[in-house]
């Protein structure tokens, strides 16, 4: 195992904006990191994997979401969803049981109606991909799990290290990747260096630097993720 999951980060045109929504949405306490960014724990989370840095950047959402979330609702429906400002896109029909929305930036994610005896949450991480068991294998490679695959195409990542949901999925589609991600996840090393990482396939898209103290990465289908040095140890 080269690395381990960390968190969620998520472009904003206006970080406490987009931040306070997820957190109303998740009821998560929104933190003001100072830097004009925001990041998001949800208080019954179970670890800081759950949390979501929400970082302005000046560009616009401008394609479809390749990377998004699916949630349990706490109820039947979304309508408290879409009282906090989220916008429908789809409702649930002939061939699909769900609802598709999207938050005030525009990004899609799909709200699943509550169950019996489960709690509002996050369940899933779904990623776009034009060879889901192609991208599933290789970060199985990288944070462990077992990748489990469908009839459908799908595959999805289950018990990798420090993922804190329930699936890693990942989903056909006919389009490839266009431009930078809006969501991307982070992971924690294992060694000081992401050497491990570039000889499993790994691109450098920014060494660590006096700016930033992480590696931007991209994975075999250009998803860009950071990657994290392990805390020094005393």
């Amino acid at each position: 195992m080269i690395a381990h999951f960390k968190d969620l980060c998520l472009d904003a045109a206006d970080a406490h904006r987009l931040g306070a929504f997820w957190a109303g949405i998740l009821d998560g306490k929104l933190v003001d990191t100072g830097d004009g960014d925001t990041r998001v724990h949800p208080r019954a989370a179970s670890s800081d994997a759950e949390s979501i840095w929400v970082n302005t950047v000046p560009e616009p959402r401008t394609v479809k979401t390749r990377v998004h979330l699916d949630l349990r609702l706490a109820d039947p429906d979304p309508a408290a969803l879409l009282a906090a400002g989220a916008r429908l896109v789809r409702e649930p029909d002939t061939e699909i049981d769900w609802w598709v929305l999207a938050d005030p930036d525009g990004n899609e994610f799909c709200a699943f109606p509550s169950e019996p005896g489960s709690r509002p949450r996050p369940l899933a991480l779904v990623v776009d991909a034009a060879d889901p068991v192609a991208q599933a294998t290789w970060w199985s490679r990288v944070v462990g799990g077992t990748v489990e695959t469908s009839d459908d195409g799908y595959a999805r990542l289950v018990d990798a290290s420090g993922f804190p949901w329930d699936y890693w999925i990942f989903m056909p589609v006919p389009e490839r990747k266009a431009v930078k991600n809006r969501m991307h996840w982070d992971v924690g090393l294992a060694d000081p260096a992401p050497t491990a990482l570039f000889e499993a396939g790994a691109t450098l898209l920014r060494e660590r630097d006096d700016e930033i103290d992480w590696w931007i990465l991209a994975d075999p289908e250009g998803n860009e993720f950071c990657a994290f040095a392990p805390r020094p140890t005393q």
